[in-house]
């Protein structure tokens, strides 16, 4: 299946975890690749695995913070395929102290990374992803996007959540110029971000009663990023095992 044939995909903290897990499958289904990251040799390694299954792809040096990167990363997306069809905003970071506990500092780096970089992006591949119609965004929110989780990380659930209503909110000023964007909202998933958080815990407050695979949540992004989802825009996709169905 080559959904995205000829089609060119900028993926976000792509070096690891759902990044690395979607940049090898929308690679798997014909796309060429921008891995974006601050891990560069990792984003490079990345790439040699898409080119070594015979895909292409390109390793670019992004701090997602930075509205300065964001515009040279797209240019150098551009120079290296010509077009952008699919945005994957999925760079972010996570917080675990209660919220008295939480400085300023701490509460902004988490938004400036995790919510910020969605506007900049957004802001920065706009004038690409409408050059040909079509364009697809999909923003990494969290099922913590939506409920409160665990009455900590105030940091991450504030950005989540802004994850979730900008990408509504970009979905209704952009559709009718057929460029498309959803939100993923993932659930506890084995990717690094869950440091040496208790995987037991989280096992048992999950439905299904595992801990998911970014494969899965790759998965996901694939089909909103897909003309499989040609009618679906400003919508969130939760993946998170029955979590928020409780």
């Amino acid at each position: 299946m080559n959904r995205f044939e000829n089609k060119v995909a900028l993926i976000t903290g792509g070096a690891s975890g759902i990044g690395r897990s979607t940049a090898l499958r929308l690679a798997s289904e014909g796309a060429a690749i921008a891995v974006a990251d601050i891990q560069d040799e990792k984003a490079a390694t990345v790439v040699e695995e898409i080119t070594a299954a015979g895909g292409r792809g390109v390793a670019i040096h992004l701090d997602v913070t930075v509205e300065s990167e964001w515009n040279a990363a797209i240019a150098a997306t551009l120079d290296a395929f010509g077009r952008l069809d699919v945005l994957v905003n999925n760079a972010g970071i996570g917080d675990l102290l209660p919220i008295e506990e939480t400085t300023l500092e701490g509460y902004e780096k988490v938004i400036s990374i995790t919510s910020t970089s969605v506007f900049l992006g957004q802001k920065a591949a706009s004038a690409a992803l409408h050059a040909d119609g079509g364009g697809s965004v999909v923003n990494v929110s969290s099922m913590f996007g939506i409920v409160g989780g665990f009455g900590g990380g105030p940091g991450y659930a504030a950005a989540k959540g802004a994850v979730r209503t900008l990408t509504k909110n970009t979905a209704l000023g952009w559709a009718t110029a057929g460029v498309r964007v959803n939100s993923v909202h993932p659930g506890f998933i084995d990717t690094p971000i869950l440091g040496e958080t208790d995987r037991s815990m989280l096992v048992d407050t999950t439905p299904m009663g595992r801990i998911g695979q970014p494969e899965e949540i790759a998965s996901a992004i694939a089909f909103l990023a897909s003309d499989d989802a040609s009618f679906v825009t400003g919508a969130e996709l939760v993946v998170d095992g029955g979590y928020v169905a409780r």
